[in-house]
């Protein structure tokens, strides 16, 4: 058998099997299981796991966290059909996951009186949304790139103000403005309604009916990808003037990406309003598409499993991010894992642990000698963990001017780090790790809300550095 390049395939390409058998370690062992593993299983593995989260716990709080999570699943698969599947950078999908919460409000509370069932009104929106997306889609027939984000981030901002300032609309109160919906109708089956809460705990049949509207999208989204539309969304994804010569239509193809995109995300708004019983205009902005796109991202654009783990790992990490005690371990967990691929040697991974560590006893012991307040403050979330950093890190009674001082100072010493090269760079990490200790336990720490942001960001750029790809994103030969 000839060994040379073979016709119509990149080489890059047709031997990517074969460098995956041939891959050794953990991680080849993973990959070479999931090749060999059919989908299915991992889905009803999933599936399994997530129905168990009442069963294991009876935390309220956890479960509610189960639910958030497969809310932001479901957002996630559909806009990765728009960006990971049909390639177009959509900036107005949040209006779509608003669009679907507003009119399940509208059709089912006290608002106009309409108590529409949810086995009518749930299709009805699906549909109303899925309509709504080939409305906003029709500038995509000429628009790219950067013009089509500008295009539907201003749709964004139209949702928005007509649904802030809808408590005159002709004369009308459509969405009672900045108050919002309230008295949101539950989910109800042929007449009987689903409490959404029990003894004011969170009821977790919501949680069955979103993991199961999450199966039937899954699945349905898997055949799709499989269909000559799904293969024609990726050839219009890589290049759309080759698939224009091809005769792919892709003007239809954009618009039933928007479809497809927009209909998840209004049937993902119902169950949203549903079980918070109530809807508001600050829950559908700029901050919710930043996250949703973070999970695409970090997952894989164009992967149904990256974006479903990206949704778990984010939307976990953040909820996490709320205590400083959480925080805290995600932190330095954080920090040790970026540097593996930074180093690329356990012998030079060891020695910068073992020298950061030592390096902050002894300024400690120094700072603590000169001026005793210099260490006598507390670490934010306190516990055994908090109070063993409080022996290692600067933790000043009062920090004063030195909060802003030490944000300059550690980006100027993170770009020291990154232009220095060779061994010194090694010794240049020992303070700039311990002087990111010392602004996370006496800036950031204390101020979960922001960090947790914060930190999120930072992971992001460490993971897209090592992996550009995201975590279960396809790797691609592109032609430059």
């Amino acid at each position: 058998m000839s060994s040379g390049p073979r016709i119509g395939k990149d080489e890059w390409v047709a031997r990517e099997g074969e460098q995956r058998e041939r891959r050794s370690g953990l991680l080849g062992g993973i990959a070479r299981a999931q090749a060999r593993t059919p989908w299915w299983a991992f889905l009803a593995v999933f599936v399994v796991l997530a129905c168990l989260v009442p069963v294991v716990t009876s935390d309220s709080y956890i479960q509610r966290v189960a639910f958030d999570t497969t809310i932001f699943m479901l957002l996630a698969l559909g806009l990765n059909v728009v960006v990971g599947w049909g390639g177009l950078l959509d900036l107005g999908y949040v209006a779509f996951f608003g669009f679907g919460a507003y009119l399940y409000a509208i059709l089912g509370s006290s608002q106009f009186d309409i108590h529409v069932p949810t086995i009518v009104v749930i299709p009805v929106v699906t549909l109303a949304g899925a309509l709504l997306g080939l409305v906003v889609g029709l500038p995509s027939w000429r628009l790219v790139g950067d013009y089509l984000a500008i295009v539907t981030l201003f749709a964004l901002q139209i949702f928005r103000s007509v649904i802030t300032n809808g408590h005159d609309i002709f004369g009308s109160n459509v969405t009672n403005g900045v108050n919002g919906i309230l008295k949101v109708d539950p989910l109800s089956w042929f007449g009987h309604a689903l409490p959404v809460s029990h003894r004011g705990l969170f009821n977790p049949d919501y949680l069955y009916v979103a993991i199961g509207f999450f199966v039937v999208i899954y699945v349905a989204l898997r055949f799709v990808n499989a269909s000559r539309t799904g293969r024609a969304w990726r050839a219009l994804r890589e290049d759309p003037l080759a698939a224009t010569s091809m005769g792919m239509p892709i003007d239809w193809l954009k618009l039933m990406a928007f479809a497809f995109g927009a209909g998840i995300a209004a049937l993902t708004g119902t169950l949203t309003a549903s079980v918070n019983a109530a809807v508001f205009p600050d829950n559908f902005d700029v901050p919710q598409l930043i996250t949703i796109y973070a999970m695409v991202i970090l997952g894989g654009a164009g992967s149904q499993a990256g974006a479903i783990v990206g949704a778990v790992v984010v939307n976990v990490m953040l909820e996490s991010l709320r205590s400083p005690d959480n925080s805290r371990w995600v932190f330095y967990i954080a920090v040790l894992l970026l540097l593996l691929p930074v180093l690329r040697s356990a012998r030079k991974y060891l020695l910068l642990v073992a020298a950061t560590v030592a390096f902050g006893f002894a300024v400690h012991a120094i700072a603590g000698a000169i001026d005793p307040a210099w260490t006598r403050g507390t670490t934010p979330g306190g516990g055994a963990v908090g109070r063993a950093i409080a022996h290692w890190a600067i933790v000043p009674q009062s920090l004063g001017s030195t909060r802003e001082a030490s944000y300059v100072l550690l980006i100027a010493a993170v770009l020291a780090v990154v232009t220095i090269r060779g061994r010194w760079k090694l010794v240049a990490l020992v303070p700039t790790l311990y002087l990111a200790s010392f602004v996370w336990e006496n800036v950031l720490g204390p101020q979960p809300e922001i960090t947790r942001y914060i930190l999120l960001g930072a992971i992001l750029v460490g993971v897209m550095t090592t992996r550009p790809a995201g975590i279960l994103g396809e790797r691609r030969v592109e032609i430059v």
